[in-house]
């Protein structure tokens, strides 16, 4: 076997190379040779591609994506310990504790692949956690695919929801929460977006960088193959083609393949090396390989780094130096350890029994020289591979369509107006594929392992106990309605983090920070950059105004087949922080007999991009429900100070569907009844569904009503009276429409996807 070395490529400028097969643009490649005086060799040129993919290098969104650290105030930089450009963000909550938190995708692999892709994607983003030197905690996922009854939905689903809770429960990580949202724009090209929280004392953060030389550069975890090569960082930095005629993808690249058991055992190896402080700085290898573990933390240290290659433990015969720095082998890390600490690093490594194998050193230069069998295949400034890559400032345009999409209003659909019509699309509306229970999912998920999990899935938010004594705790949600951000990008990411924030609210929990991921079609698109960009500043301008910072995340690009891209989708992570879990708002109703039904908020008619309009019409356009953020900052004062002074028994909040769905699900929740007084100054469809946001309804005991009402009040919190809790009742009743059996609800809600998948 040839070995393309340095010496060789210095001595051979003309030989052609494949860059453009490896996703490279021509000027990219002039920039490459410009930058190393020479042609790259096979294996430079390998790192090169990896990590200037648009996965890697972030070359679309970068110049946006900066926006965000310019953003923050002071207030907002002072909770944060680590934001963007770090494997996670961490936030500082008190008492010495920080968590740290991220969602990230794995979109393209899990159409390819749907159980590895999704499976590697929850382990992706739990070695991101466990980087920071944080304890994994729980894990959600936010998921999204074409039409509920499509065939290749029920290829793809099936397959995802097995792989998420295949390696999540084999880690032992509760998954408590997340989304599912059916739309044909995603058909083909499904969103996998995997969310994991950690814990960690503030004096155990950890970063990713190579510093002080003479430190050795230590690979641990399993052994290094050909799975993955190609996958992740060059399958996410391209679109799709059209498909061959046989049903089949005329791309098909290699797809990660977990092991979540080694994964578990790395965890505990991880924290064990943590504790010992024998750890100078650390970086997992997820997408890039060692392409990217050696770049980034040789780029963010101190000097340079020369790796032996030939060290490398594998677990394929004949790799190449390209190959072994592309592979995207699973359950991998890379860790910068004191010469003195080397031993006692081995030796946890030997207790857990992971292999671990010393592949370099930090060096006084400025260069990552990595070589094969001594003969150097890599030699390049590592700042130019991981963190100077290509910047693009790609054309922004309005699609030509908006003007058109926007005045389509849903104001012409016909709306049911007799009783019997409006209490049939109650239960229509339950059964939908977007609304109906998602208990067929997360049963296939273990929600309460380690016994942490206070609240989960059909909760509004997870939440999870972090100490024991003092009972603190955290919630998390992620939500996007990719119609509203298709009507008005701004308004819609706005929407996306006014819902997650409102979720958190509704637990009992005060929002602190926000992990976003952006998934958008082809960047080169000027339509699909101008949503972005909108959705980009709709967020900035959102958490500015909500007080709270976006601490990082991910951005997908080229989520589309051929031309066709899929709805804006910028999912929104909101974590929050709750003094005592014991006095959490739970979600269903019917703690006590009686109990008052309160909505909080105003209702308009708003229907643009609602389910209503989509499920039953299936129609998209018109203007997105209005977005108040001073609102929903209210509603959590309230709602914190409903929870503290135990005058909230249960909370809802009001988004997808409007009220009928959301007294739907509290009711069935609760497995209680209730009574519904309807408003006659407005018309029975308008207030049970539409999507006005900035709404929660909860219900509060007898005896706190008119406190709990003051309140509102005195801070100028509309509310209403709309319903009262009935034990005995064994029905949902409308008040001049009629009664539907909680029997017939239930059927309707948890039929839905066990008839689509089972």
């Amino acid at each position: 076997m040839t070995i393309d070395t340095v010496k060789h490529a210095e001595t051979t400028p003309d030989q052609e190379q494949p860059f453009r097969e490896l996703g490279l643009k021509d000027d990219e490649y002039a920039r490459i040779r410009e930058i190393l005086g020479r042609r790259p060799t096979d294996a430079e040129l390998a790192m090169y591609s990896i990590m200037w993919s648009e996965h890697c290098s972030y070359k679309s969104s970068k110049v946006f994506l900066r926006k965000f650290d310019e953003s923050l105030t002071d207030e907002m930089r002072s909770k944060m310990l680590a934001g963007i450009g770090e494997n996670a963000g961490v936030v500082d909550i008190g008492d010495g504790w920080a968590i740290t938190f991220k969602v990230e995708s794995h979109n393209h692999p899990s159409y390819v692949e749907p159980y590895q892709g999704a499976a590697t994607g929850v382990g992706g983003i739990v070695r991101d956690i466990i980087a920071m030197g944080a304890r994994p905690l729980a894990v959600m996922d936010s998921l999204r695919f074409g039409k509920a009854d499509a065939p290749d939905t029920r290829r793809v689903l099936p397959g995802v929801v097995a792989g998420v809770g295949g390696y999540g429960n084999c880690l032992g990580l509760p998954n408590i929460g997340g989304e599912v949202v059916f739309d044909e724009s995603y058909a083909g090209n499904p969103l996998v977006n995997a969310l994991c929280v950690g814990v960690l004392r503030t004096e155990d953060l950890h970063l990713a960088h190579a510093s002080g030389a003479g430190n050795k550069i230590i690979l641990f975890g399993a052994r290094t193959g050909l799975d993955g090569i190609g996958g992740v960082s060059v399958l996410a930095s391209d679109t799709f083609a059209g498909d061959d005629g046989g049903g089949k993808r005329k791309k098909l690249p290699a797809v990660q393949v977990g092991d979540p058991f080694t994964e578990k055992v790395l965890i505990e190896c991880c924290l064990e090396l943590f504790q010992e402080g024998i750890v100078v700085g650390i970086q997992d290898l997820g997408g890039a390989g060692l392409s990217c573990a050696t770049s980034e933390l040789a780029s963010a240290g101190d000097g340079g780094m020369h790796v032996y290659l030939e060290r490398v433990p594998l677990r394929a015969t004949g790799m190449t130096p390209a190959e072994i720095l592309s592979s995207e082998s699973q359950e991998r890390m890379c860790a910068v350890v004191a010469p003195e600490n080397v031993d006692a690093f081995m030796a946890v490594c030997g207790k857990w029994d992971v292999i671990a194998s010393e592949i370099g050193e930090v060096t006084e230069g400025e260069r990552l020289v990595i070589t094969w069998n001594d003969e150097v295949v890599v030699d390049v400034p590592p700042r130019t591979v991981a963190h100077e890559g290509p910047v693009y400032n790609r054309p922004i345009e309005r699609p030509a369509d908006q003007d058109a999409l926007v005045a389509n209003g849903p104001e012409s659909l016909a709306r049911p107006t007799e009783p019997a019509d409006v209490l049939k699309t109650v239960l229509t509306m339950a059964a939908s594929p977007n609304l109906s229970s998602r208990r067929w999912v997360t049963q296939q998920y273990d929600r309460y392992v380690r016994g942490g999990t206070v609240l989960a899935q059909p909760s509004d938010a997870g939440m999870i106990r972090i100490d024991e004594e003092t009972n603190r705790g955290i919630a998390l949600a992620t939500d996007c309605n990719g119609r509203f951000t298709k009507l008005d990008p701004y308004a819609g990411a706005q929407l996306a983090l006014a819902e997650a924030y409102r979720n958190v609210s509704v637990s009992g929990a005060t929002p602190i920070a926000v992990s976003d991921c952006l998934n958008f079609g082809s960047p080169e698109d000027p339509a699909v950059m101008w949503q972005f960009e909108r959705a980009i500043q709709g967020i900035i301008d959102g958490c500015r105004e909500l007080g709270i910072p976006v601490t990082g995340g991910n951005v997908s690009f080229y989520n589309q087949t051929g031309s066709t891209a899929i709805l804006p989708t910028p999912v929104i992570g909101v974590l929050g922080v709750i003094d005592d879990v014991r006095r959490r708002i739970p979600t269903g109703i019917g703690a006590e007999a009686g109990e008052t039904l309160l909505l909080l908020g105003d209702t308009r008619d708003e229907f643009g991009g609602s389910e209503w309009a989509h499920h039953v019409h299936g129609h998209l356009g018109g203007v997105p429900p209005k977005v108040d953020l001073a609102r929903e900052r209210l509603l959590g004062e309230v709602l914190l100070a409903g929870s503290r002074d135990g005058m909230v028994s249960a909370a809802h909040d009001l988004s997808d569907g409007g009220l009928a769905q959301a007294l739907v699900e509290a009711c069935l929740i609760g497995e209680t009844g209730a009574r519904v007084f309807l408003d006659s100054e407005q018309d029975a469809f308008t207030q049970l569904f539409s999507e006005s946001a900035g709404r929660v309804l909860v219900a509060v005991p007898r005896s706190e009503e008119l406190r709990f009402t003051d309140m509102c009040t005195a801070r100028q919190l509309p509310w209403r009276k709309v319903g009262v809790v009935d034990p005995e009742s064994e029905s949902l009743e409308f008040q001049d429409l009629g009664q539907l059996p909680l029997g017939e609800l239930r059927a309707a809600w948890e039929g839905t996807l066990p008839a689509l998948f089972d």
